[in-house]
């Protein structure tokens, strides 16, 4: 399994996305990008870190970077969910967990004691040059964007 940490180049990766798009990390190039990984549209973690990522784009547009969320989510499903939320932000379709397996958050889960393969909730700071700046871990939902909003801004 990969295991990522600050200062690596970024995994390259291309993916569709909501609207017929396509998304390549290379687009980015010599950009900030804040790129998060959930596990599954329309859950209540989920549709609340969309929001607040979602309500904070002009701040992150501030201060120079752009958002993608990434889920194994198909993208008929990623435009249901960014319609019944109004979200804008674009949303990438990695359904075979290629990309999240590269980005090591395709991990080992287990709930009521039941063992499964899932997306841990983790965003990366991608800097300019395509280097990982920082990375949360088993993000927890609340004051999340904020902190990010911080590191970006720094």
């Amino acid at each position: 399994m990969t295991v990522l940490k600050e200062g690596d180049i970024a995994p390259d990766f291309t993916l569709p996305a909501d609207g017929g798009k396509t998304i390549s990390l290379k687009d980015y190039k010599g950009k900030k990008l804040v790129l998060y990984f959930y596990p599954k549209d329309d859950t209540s973690g989920c549709t609340k870190e969309a929001c607040a990522f979602e309500a904070n784009l002009a701040k992150f547009s501030a201060s120079g970077a752009t958002i993608l969320g990434v889920s194994k989510d198909s993208v008929k499903r990623h435009e249901k969910f960014k319609e019944k939320y109004n979200l804008t932000l674009p949303l990438l379709s990695d359904e075979n967990s290629d990309m999240c397996e590269r980005y090591g958050v395709w991990k080992k889960k287990s709930m009521y004691g039941r063992e499964y393969m899932g997306i841990e909730r983790t965003t990366f700071l991608i800097d300019e040059k395509g280097k990982i700046g920082k990375i949360w871990h088993k993000v927890k939902v609340d004051g999340h964007v904020d902190d990010v909003l911080s590191s970006v801004a720094a």
